[in-house]
Protein backbone atom coordinates (compact mmCIF):
# COMPACT_ATOMS: atom_id res chain seq x y z
CA UNK A 1 0.00 0.00 0.00
CA UNK A 2 1.38 3.09 -1.11
CA UNK A 3 2.12 5.91 1.55
CA UNK A 4 0.44 8.82 2.25
CA UNK A 5 2.24 11.61 0.91
CA UNK A 6 1.68 14.98 3.02
CA UNK A 7 3.35 18.19 1.44
CA UNK A 8 4.33 21.51 3.47
CA UNK A 9 4.03 23.98 0.88
CA UNK A 10 5.72 27.44 0.60
CA UNK A 11 3.52 30.39 1.59
CA UNK A 12 2.82 32.52 -1.60
CA UNK A 13 0.06 34.92 -0.17
CA UNK A 14 1.99 38.11 0.64
CA UNK A 15 2.93 39.64 2.87
CA UNK A 16 4.91 36.41 3.09
CA UNK A 17 4.36 34.42 6.37
CA UNK A 18 6.90 32.82 8.16
CA UNK A 19 4.80 30.35 9.71
CA UNK A 20 4.76 26.10 8.66
CA UNK A 21 1.99 23.87 9.98
CA UNK A 22 4.77 20.93 10.84
CA UNK A 23 8.27 21.96 12.32
CA UNK A 24 10.86 19.74 10.96
CA UNK A 25 11.35 18.07 14.46
CA UNK A 26 7.18 17.38 14.19
CA UNK A 27 7.90 16.39 10.65
CA UNK A 28 10.81 14.11 11.73
CA UNK A 29 8.27 12.10 14.36
CA UNK A 30 5.44 11.92 11.78
CA UNK A 31 7.82 10.22 9.26
CA UNK A 32 9.23 7.71 12.10
CA UNK A 33 5.92 7.08 13.90
CA UNK A 34 3.10 7.13 11.24
CA UNK A 35 4.36 3.94 9.03
CA UNK A 36 1.56 4.63 6.38
CA UNK A 37 2.92 8.83 5.76
CA UNK A 38 5.45 10.57 4.56
CA UNK A 39 5.90 14.20 4.92
CA UNK A 40 8.27 16.36 2.44
CA UNK A 41 8.69 20.01 2.20
CA UNK A 42 8.36 22.34 -0.62
CA UNK A 43 11.61 24.30 -0.66
CA UNK A 44 11.53 28.02 0.60
CA UNK A 45 14.10 30.73 1.37
CA UNK A 46 11.69 33.08 3.13
CA UNK A 47 10.49 30.43 5.93
CA UNK A 48 11.72 30.67 10.01
CA UNK A 49 12.84 27.25 9.61
CA UNK A 50 14.81 26.44 7.10
CA UNK A 51 15.39 23.90 4.01
CA UNK A 52 18.94 22.93 5.67
CA UNK A 53 16.48 22.04 9.25
CA UNK A 54 14.06 19.87 7.19
CA UNK A 55 17.04 18.22 5.37
CA UNK A 56 18.64 17.81 9.27
CA UNK A 57 15.39 16.19 10.25
CA UNK A 58 16.02 13.27 7.50
CA UNK A 59 12.60 15.60 5.28
CA UNK A 60 12.86 15.21 1.95
CA UNK A 61 12.90 18.90 0.56
CA UNK A 62 11.49 18.90 -3.38
CA UNK A 63 10.63 22.05 -5.56
CA UNK A 64 7.43 20.54 -6.50
CA UNK A 65 4.78 18.82 -4.70
CA UNK A 66 2.25 17.77 -7.59
CA UNK A 67 3.14 14.01 -6.71
CA UNK A 68 1.72 14.98 -2.78
CA UNK A 69 -1.80 13.87 -1.73
CA UNK A 70 -2.28 16.23 1.13
CA UNK A 71 -0.88 20.07 1.32
CA UNK A 72 -0.37 21.65 4.09
CA UNK A 73 0.28 25.90 4.09
CA UNK A 74 -0.86 28.52 6.33
CA UNK A 75 -2.25 31.59 4.50
CA UNK A 76 -4.71 31.26 2.06
CA UNK A 77 -2.94 29.64 -0.99
CA UNK A 78 -3.25 32.24 -4.22
CA UNK A 79 -5.19 31.24 -6.84
CA UNK A 80 -2.10 30.86 -9.48
CA UNK A 81 -0.65 28.38 -7.22
CA UNK A 82 -3.90 26.19 -6.44
CA UNK A 83 -3.16 22.17 -8.25
CA UNK A 84 -6.45 21.04 -9.31
CA UNK A 85 -7.98 17.53 -7.65
CA UNK A 86 -5.36 18.04 -4.54
CA UNK A 87 -6.44 18.21 -0.80
CA UNK A 88 -6.26 21.20 0.55
CA UNK A 89 -5.62 22.22 4.74
CA UNK A 90 -5.11 25.76 5.14
CA UNK A 91 -6.61 29.13 7.26
CA UNK A 92 -8.97 30.05 4.25
CA UNK A 93 -10.86 32.81 5.57
CA UNK A 94 -14.10 32.05 3.31
CA UNK A 95 -16.66 30.57 6.04
CA UNK A 96 -17.95 34.48 6.92
CA UNK A 97 -18.27 34.94 2.94
CA UNK A 98 -15.41 37.34 3.14
CA UNK A 99 -15.32 39.36 -0.28
CA UNK A 100 -11.68 39.61 -0.92
CA UNK A 101 -11.67 35.30 -0.92
CA UNK A 102 -14.68 35.14 -3.05
CA UNK A 103 -12.53 34.56 -6.40
CA UNK A 104 -10.56 32.00 -4.28
CA UNK A 105 -13.17 29.75 -3.15
CA UNK A 106 -14.16 29.84 -6.70
CA UNK A 107 -11.23 29.04 -7.90
CA UNK A 108 -11.07 26.27 -5.50
CA UNK A 109 -14.11 25.14 -6.42
CA UNK A 110 -13.61 24.84 -10.25
CA UNK A 111 -10.58 22.72 -9.90
CA UNK A 112 -12.43 20.34 -7.73
CA UNK A 113 -10.23 20.91 -4.60
CA UNK A 114 -10.81 19.47 -1.48
CA UNK A 115 -10.62 22.07 1.01
CA UNK A 116 -10.08 21.70 4.60
CA UNK A 117 -10.32 24.35 7.04
CA UNK A 118 -8.11 24.50 10.21
CA UNK A 119 -10.45 26.63 11.67
CA UNK A 120 -13.27 24.67 11.74
CA UNK A 121 -11.62 21.32 12.85
CA UNK A 122 -13.79 20.70 16.24
CA UNK A 123 -13.79 17.97 18.77
CA UNK A 124 -16.70 15.84 19.52
CA UNK A 125 -17.50 18.88 21.88
CA UNK A 126 -17.36 21.65 19.34
CA UNK A 127 -14.69 23.09 20.56
CA UNK A 128 -11.44 23.94 18.07
CA UNK A 129 -8.65 21.66 18.14
CA UNK A 130 -6.19 23.94 16.23
CA UNK A 131 -5.11 27.41 16.30
CA UNK A 132 -2.73 30.05 16.81
CA UNK A 133 -4.78 32.00 19.49
CA UNK A 134 -1.82 31.44 22.15
CA UNK A 135 1.13 32.92 20.36
CA UNK A 136 -1.28 36.03 18.84
CA UNK A 137 -2.33 36.46 22.70
CA UNK A 138 1.59 36.32 23.77
CA UNK A 139 3.06 38.19 21.42
CA UNK A 140 -0.17 40.72 21.48
CA UNK A 141 0.38 41.74 25.42
CA UNK A 142 4.14 41.75 24.87
CA UNK A 143 3.81 44.37 21.60
CA UNK A 144 0.92 46.25 24.09
CA UNK A 145 3.79 46.60 26.51
CA UNK A 146 6.39 47.45 24.49
CA UNK A 147 4.01 50.07 22.80
CA UNK A 148 3.49 51.16 26.07
CA UNK A 149 6.78 52.03 26.73
CA UNK A 150 7.44 53.50 23.43
CA UNK A 151 4.46 56.00 24.15
CA UNK A 152 5.93 57.12 27.52
CA UNK A 153 9.60 56.29 26.46
CA UNK A 154 10.32 54.59 29.58
CA UNK A 155 12.07 51.54 27.93
CA UNK A 156 13.05 50.12 24.97
CA UNK A 157 12.62 46.33 24.42
CA UNK A 158 13.12 44.60 21.29
CA UNK A 159 10.37 44.00 19.24
CA UNK A 160 8.89 40.59 19.31
CA UNK A 161 9.69 40.03 15.33
CA UNK A 162 13.63 40.58 16.71
CA UNK A 163 13.74 37.70 19.09
CA UNK A 164 14.98 34.27 17.43
CA UNK A 165 12.27 32.52 19.59
CA UNK A 166 9.90 32.66 23.06
CA UNK A 167 12.82 32.35 25.50
CA UNK A 168 14.69 35.50 24.06
CA UNK A 169 11.55 37.67 24.41
CA UNK A 170 11.48 36.81 28.22
CA UNK A 171 14.79 37.63 28.33
CA UNK A 172 13.53 40.89 27.42
CA UNK A 173 11.58 41.20 30.38
CA UNK A 174 14.40 42.48 32.93
CA UNK A 175 14.51 45.85 31.23
CA UNK A 176 10.21 46.42 31.80
CA UNK A 177 10.09 48.76 34.15
CA UNK A 178 6.03 49.84 34.53
CA UNK A 179 4.68 52.51 36.69
CA UNK A 180 1.38 51.49 39.01
CA UNK A 181 -1.05 51.30 35.94
CA UNK A 182 -4.06 49.26 35.19
CA UNK A 183 -4.48 46.71 32.30
CA UNK A 184 -7.90 45.71 31.34
CA UNK A 185 -7.51 42.05 29.94
CA UNK A 186 -10.60 40.99 28.17
CA UNK A 187 -11.39 37.35 27.11
CA UNK A 188 -11.39 34.16 28.20
CA UNK A 189 -9.63 31.82 25.55
CA UNK A 190 -6.58 30.66 24.05
CA UNK A 191 -5.71 34.76 22.98
CA UNK A 192 -6.24 35.36 26.60
CA UNK A 193 -4.53 32.11 28.03
CA UNK A 194 -1.45 33.82 26.05
CA UNK A 195 -1.43 37.23 27.06
CA UNK A 196 -2.00 36.46 30.89
CA UNK A 197 1.51 34.16 30.27
CA UNK A 198 2.97 37.43 29.25
CA UNK A 199 1.74 39.51 31.89
CA UNK A 200 2.58 36.58 35.07
CA UNK A 201 5.94 36.70 33.99
CA UNK A 202 6.19 40.56 33.89
CA UNK A 203 5.03 40.04 37.44
CA UNK A 204 2.56 42.06 37.29
CA UNK A 205 -0.12 41.64 39.90
CA UNK A 206 -3.49 39.97 39.20
CA UNK A 207 -6.87 41.57 40.49
CA UNK A 208 -10.24 40.83 40.49
CA UNK A 209 -13.08 42.96 38.71
CA UNK A 210 -14.02 44.63 41.26
CA UNK A 211 -10.63 45.24 42.93
CA UNK A 212 -9.78 46.55 39.32
CA UNK A 213 -12.47 49.24 40.08
CA UNK A 214 -12.23 50.21 43.61
CA UNK A 215 -8.86 49.96 44.85
CA UNK A 216 -5.99 52.09 44.57
CA UNK A 217 -2.50 50.27 44.19
CA UNK A 218 1.45 50.96 44.06
CA UNK A 219 1.95 48.54 42.01
CA UNK A 220 0.86 47.56 38.03
CA UNK A 221 -2.11 45.26 38.29
CA UNK A 222 -4.39 43.62 35.66
CA UNK A 223 -7.53 41.98 35.73
CA UNK A 224 -9.22 39.60 33.20
CA UNK A 225 -12.66 41.01 32.00
CA UNK A 226 -15.41 38.14 30.85
CA UNK A 227 -18.10 38.87 28.69
CA UNK A 228 -20.35 38.99 32.41
CA UNK A 229 -18.03 41.48 33.73
CA UNK A 230 -19.21 44.35 30.82
CA UNK A 231 -22.25 43.65 29.73
CA UNK A 232 -25.86 44.14 31.22
CA UNK A 233 -29.18 42.64 30.70
CA UNK A 234 -31.40 45.42 29.01
CA UNK A 235 -33.90 44.12 31.33
CA UNK A 236 -32.66 44.20 34.23
CA UNK A 237 -32.04 40.53 34.56
CA UNK A 238 -29.24 38.84 35.60
CA UNK A 239 -26.75 38.01 33.15
CA UNK A 240 -27.28 34.85 31.74
CA UNK A 241 -24.36 32.94 29.44
CA UNK A 242 -26.02 31.10 27.37
CA UNK A 243 -28.71 33.96 26.20
CA UNK A 244 -25.79 36.45 25.74
CA UNK A 245 -23.63 34.11 23.03
CA UNK A 246 -26.75 32.78 21.41
CA UNK A 247 -28.52 36.32 20.53
CA UNK A 248 -26.53 38.96 22.35
CA UNK A 249 -28.82 41.39 21.25
CA UNK A 250 -30.53 41.90 24.43
CA UNK A 251 -27.47 43.05 25.89
CA UNK A 252 -26.04 46.52 26.78
CA UNK A 253 -21.65 47.30 27.20
CA UNK A 254 -21.00 48.67 30.93
CA UNK A 255 -17.63 48.80 30.00
CA UNK A 256 -17.47 52.90 30.50
CA UNK A 257 -16.51 51.05 34.37
CA UNK A 258 -13.45 50.14 33.66
CA UNK A 259 -12.51 52.59 31.01
CA UNK A 260 -12.52 55.24 33.75
CA UNK A 261 -9.89 53.02 35.50
CA UNK A 262 -7.65 51.06 32.78
CA UNK A 263 -4.24 53.02 31.38
CA UNK A 264 -4.01 50.34 29.39
CA UNK A 265 -6.53 47.44 27.28
CA UNK A 266 -5.50 44.82 26.24
CA UNK A 267 -8.57 43.07 23.89
CA UNK A 268 -9.24 39.13 23.73
CA UNK A 269 -12.26 38.36 23.52
CA UNK A 270 -13.90 37.40 20.26
CA UNK A 271 -16.74 40.01 19.33
CA UNK A 272 -19.96 39.11 17.70
CA UNK A 273 -20.95 42.30 15.58
CA UNK A 274 -24.50 41.72 17.13
CA UNK A 275 -22.90 42.28 20.56
CA UNK A 276 -22.54 45.88 21.85
CA UNK A 277 -19.32 47.81 21.21
CA UNK A 278 -16.91 47.98 24.17
CA UNK A 279 -17.42 51.90 24.06
CA UNK A 280 -17.54 54.70 21.29
CA UNK A 281 -15.96 57.36 19.97
CA UNK A 282 -18.27 59.72 21.90
CA UNK A 283 -16.97 57.80 25.46
CA UNK A 284 -13.51 58.44 24.00
CA UNK A 285 -14.15 62.32 24.07
CA UNK A 286 -15.30 62.10 28.26
CA UNK A 287 -12.36 63.70 30.56
CA UNK A 288 -13.24 60.28 32.75
CA UNK A 289 -11.78 58.26 29.89
CA UNK A 290 -8.33 57.20 31.27
CA UNK A 291 -7.04 54.09 28.20
CA UNK A 292 -4.51 55.80 26.66
CA UNK A 293 -2.56 52.25 24.96
CA UNK A 294 -4.56 49.84 23.04
CA UNK A 295 -3.67 46.72 22.09
CA UNK A 296 -6.64 45.28 19.94
CA UNK A 297 -5.42 40.92 19.43
CA UNK A 298 -8.97 40.51 18.11
CA UNK A 299 -8.58 43.34 15.39
CA UNK A 300 -11.93 43.61 14.33
CA UNK A 301 -11.81 46.68 11.88
CA UNK A 302 -14.67 49.34 12.72
CA UNK A 303 -15.90 46.50 15.31
CA UNK A 304 -16.07 46.97 19.00
CA UNK A 305 -13.45 49.54 19.52
CA UNK A 306 -13.61 52.23 17.84
CA UNK A 307 -10.07 53.33 17.61
CA UNK A 308 -9.28 50.16 15.55
CA UNK A 309 -9.62 51.95 12.35
CA UNK A 310 -7.37 49.15 10.34
CA UNK A 311 -5.04 46.39 10.74
CA UNK A 312 -1.30 47.77 11.97
CA UNK A 313 1.45 45.26 10.39
CA UNK A 314 4.91 43.87 12.18
CA UNK A 315 6.47 46.73 9.87
CA UNK A 316 4.77 49.41 11.06
CA UNK A 317 2.99 47.89 14.57
CA UNK A 318 0.96 51.03 16.06
CA UNK A 319 -0.72 54.20 14.80
CA UNK A 320 -2.28 57.08 17.02
CA UNK A 321 -5.65 57.68 16.97
CA UNK A 322 -7.33 60.63 17.43
CA UNK A 323 -10.84 60.65 19.12
CA UNK A 324 -11.87 64.39 18.57
CA UNK A 325 -11.35 63.61 14.29
CA UNK A 326 -12.08 59.96 14.71
CA UNK A 327 -9.37 59.44 12.72
CA UNK A 328 -5.99 57.88 11.80
CA UNK A 329 -2.39 59.98 12.73
CA UNK A 330 0.75 59.60 13.02
CA UNK A 331 1.99 57.19 15.97
CA UNK A 332 3.23 59.11 19.16
CA UNK A 333 2.41 62.48 17.91
CA UNK A 334 -0.08 64.09 20.73
CA UNK A 335 -0.65 63.38 24.16
CA UNK A 336 -4.50 63.46 23.19
CA UNK A 337 -4.49 61.09 21.32
CA UNK A 338 -4.93 56.74 21.63
CA UNK A 339 -1.60 54.87 20.69
CA UNK A 340 -2.48 51.44 18.80
CA UNK A 341 -1.80 48.19 18.15
CA UNK A 342 -3.77 46.01 16.07
CA UNK A 343 -1.37 43.54 13.95
CA UNK A 344 -3.73 40.96 12.44
CA UNK A 345 -0.50 38.08 12.06
CA UNK A 346 0.60 38.56 15.35
CA UNK A 347 1.94 34.95 15.66
CA UNK A 348 3.87 35.31 12.70
CA UNK A 349 6.28 37.50 14.97
CA UNK A 350 7.35 34.27 16.78
CA UNK A 351 6.91 31.92 13.98
CA UNK A 352 9.56 28.90 15.26
CA UNK A 353 7.55 28.36 18.60
CA UNK A 354 3.92 28.85 16.93
CA UNK A 355 4.78 26.77 14.25
CA UNK A 356 6.19 23.70 16.83
CA UNK A 357 3.26 24.18 18.74
CA UNK A 358 0.64 24.18 16.00
CA UNK A 359 2.28 20.97 14.75
CA UNK A 360 2.14 18.87 17.66
CA UNK A 361 -1.64 19.90 18.27
CA UNK A 362 -1.88 19.03 14.31
CA UNK A 363 0.21 15.42 15.58
CA UNK A 364 -2.59 14.73 18.27
CA UNK A 365 -5.68 16.26 17.34
CA UNK A 366 -5.85 15.94 13.39
CA UNK A 367 -3.56 13.48 11.80
CA UNK A 368 -4.78 10.29 13.00
CA UNK A 369 -8.51 11.68 11.39
CA UNK A 370 -7.19 12.46 8.04
CA UNK A 371 -4.87 9.57 7.73
CA UNK A 372 -7.79 7.13 9.21
CA UNK A 373 -11.49 6.15 8.71
CA UNK A 374 -12.37 9.88 10.14
CA UNK A 375 -15.23 8.49 12.27
CA UNK A 376 -15.41 11.01 14.36
CA UNK A 377 -15.83 13.61 11.44
CA UNK A 378 -13.66 15.89 12.82
CA UNK A 379 -11.89 16.10 9.00
CA UNK A 380 -15.54 15.23 7.48
CA UNK A 381 -16.55 18.86 9.41
CA UNK A 382 -13.94 21.12 8.43
CA UNK A 383 -14.27 20.34 4.91
CA UNK A 384 -15.61 23.10 2.77
CA UNK A 385 -15.27 21.70 -0.67
CA UNK A 386 -15.59 18.40 -2.50
CA UNK A 387 -15.35 17.48 -5.75
CA UNK A 388 -16.07 20.94 -7.02
CA UNK A 389 -19.13 21.47 -4.59
CA UNK A 390 -19.29 23.16 -1.33
CA UNK A 391 -20.26 20.46 0.88
CA UNK A 392 -23.77 19.98 3.49
CA UNK A 393 -22.14 22.16 6.00
CA UNK A 394 -20.94 25.08 4.31
CA UNK A 395 -23.55 24.81 1.07
CA UNK A 396 -24.82 28.83 2.74
CA UNK A 397 -21.65 30.05 0.35
CA UNK A 398 -23.54 29.07 -2.44
CA UNK A 399 -25.11 32.43 -2.96
CA UNK A 400 -21.40 34.25 -2.11
CA UNK A 401 -20.19 31.90 -4.41
CA UNK A 402 -22.58 32.72 -7.12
Amino acid sequence: MAKLRIGLIREGKKPLDRRVPIAPVSAQYINRNFADVEVVCQSSDHRAYTDKEYMEAGVEVVREVLDCDVLLGVKEVTAKELIAEKCYCFFSHTIKAQDYNRDLLRTILDKKITLVDYECLTNSSGNRVLAFGRYAGIVGAYNTIWAYGQRYRLFDILRARDCFDLQQLQDEFVKVVLPPIKIALTGGGRVAKGAIEILNSLGIRRVTASQFIEQIYEEPVYTQLNARDYHVNKNGTLFNREEFFADPVNYRSSFSQFTSRADVLIAGAYWDPRAPVLFTNHDVLKPEFKIKVIGDITCDIEGSIPATKKASTIEEPIYDYNPSADKIEQPLTDEANLTVMSIDNLPDELPRDASLDFGEDLIQHVLPHLTGSDSQEVISRATITKEGLLTEKFSYLQNFVD
